[in-house]
């Protein structure tokens, strides 16, 4: 019998809240989480701007100790792995925790912990260089704490895919239970990247938005003014299950995982493939997987990511699969709110649509002011809308050419 996948936990950790209802309130309400960096001193930078996460308290989640050996990225997953198995009143025991897995990735890793312990090397040599280095900066760390804090010892494994890596953590998480390999999945990514030396990079290399003097504008996708992404830290962590063990123990369904698609571009190591070719085999791949037609898609929240090459191409990309339909279908942006998590910005992204198609509101594409010919389709603009909302794609795209999507939908027992 073929496995049915549903999302009963939901756990956020992000520039514009921390916790499920904190998240979907700041989405609904098209809040802003962009603002000057207080990370560090970053005057000298073309970029001073980012999404943080703000009056995050790890020592709600773990012990001194614990914070002590891990990074803040670790930090985060933990923490919204914590409020993902509380939200789905899941009880992990003897009984269970053989079956149960865990799927967390991260775009980047522990980069602040490598520009720290490289400042110590540098002033007082290798003997003061600590002996947590290496754990703490490996980007597998996430599961392996995770997996370690909660007790479970069923699969255990990373994704690391830049900017499409939570897309592809839960995708990948959803075929292991659809294969029998865990009856329950722990999934998602983490990111805390907003430090020296990633700002200097992604800035050298002309990515990253330079509204310093507006902030809350300066993410604004689609919009013909766009001039770059705003990098942000957070994590986005989902508890998969398999639907009869979900339903035995009454837990809370918030959507069905019902296709995954991914795809390579082999074009360039950062640019998008500028026909658009492999993003849109990823959403055929996906309703191909869910059995769906393009007819049947209600929503989709896009990569979006305010730069001028992806903002278009996968606007054309969507043209592509979904014909006249596409200017039918709201296509919104909440990286327009909480800025691009990198690997975490797909996992938040899914939990986003899942909350769509439960609660029938569409989260919006804030600061779009300025039409742009080349984007042309509904991006919900500014305000949320409420609508019915059925079946929701979730479109990941990462450096490298690396492509993924999800499909959810609206939870029906009889389905």
């Amino acid at each position: 019998m073929d496995k049915r996948v549903v999302i009963t936990g939901i756990g956020a950790v992000t520039p514009i809240g921390i916790g499920k209802d904190a998240f979907w309130e700041g989405l609904i309400s098209g809040k802003n989480g962009i603002g000057l960096i207080s990370a560090f001193d970053a005057s000298a930078y073309p970029t001073k701007i980012a999404g943080e996460v703000k009056n995050f308290d790890p020592g709600q989640y773990m012990s001194k100790k614990e914070i002590r050996k891990n990074d803040r990225f670790v930090q985060f997953a933990i923490a919204a792995a914590k409020l993902a198995v509380e939200d789905a009143k899941l009880i992990i025991d003897d009984s269970n925790r053989h079956s149960i897995g865990i799927l967390l990735g991260s775009g980047i890793g522990g980069i602040a912990t490598i520009e720290e312990q490289h400042r110590i090397l540098l002033e007082k040599g290798p003997d003061r260089v600590s002996p947590f280095f290496i754990p703490m900066l490996i980007s597998n760390m996430a599961s392996g704490q995770v997996s370690i804090m909660l007790g479970v010892k069923g699969p255990n494994t990373c994704v690391v895919t830049a900017c499409a890596t939570g897309c592809h953590a839960i995708g990948d998480a959803y075929t292991f239970i659809k294969r029998g390999e865990a009856i329950c999945m722990v999934a998602g990514g983490s990111e805390a990247a907003v430090s020296p030396l990633a700002i200097g990079g992604f800035s050298a290399m002309k990515a990253l938005s330079t509204r310093n003097n507006e902030p809350e504008k300066a993410s604004r996708p689609f919009d013909k003014t766009r001039d770059g992404f705003v990098l942000a830290e957070g994590a986005g962590v989902v508890i998969l299950e398999e639907l009869s063990h979900a339903l035995a123990r009454h837990a809370p369904i918030y959507a069905e995982v019902i296709g995954y698609g991914m795809t390579g571009d082999a074009y360039h190591i950062t640019a998008p493939d500028p026909e658009g070719s492999g993003a849109a085999r990823a959403m055929e791949k996906a309703l191909k997987s869910a059995r769906l037609s393009p007819s049947d898609v209600d929503y989709i929240n896009a990569h979006g990511t305010s730069t001028g090459l992806n903002d278009k191409i996968e606007t054309a990309a969507i043209k592509q699969i979904f014909n006249s339909h596409a200017h039918e279908i709201p296509v919104s942006s909440t990286k327009s709110m909480t800025g691009h998590v990198l690997g975490a910005t797909g996992a938040l992204e899914i939990i986003s649509c899942a909350l769509t198609v439960k609660n029938k509101i569409i989260p919006p594409t804030i600061n779009y002011e300025f039409p742009d010919p080349e984007c042309d389709l509904d991006y919900v603009p500014n305000k949320a809308r409420e609508q019915e909302v059925e079946v929701a794609l979730s479109n990941s795209f990462g450096f490298g050419g690396h492509n993924a999507v999800l499909a959810v939908r609206d939870f029906h027992e009889d389905a």
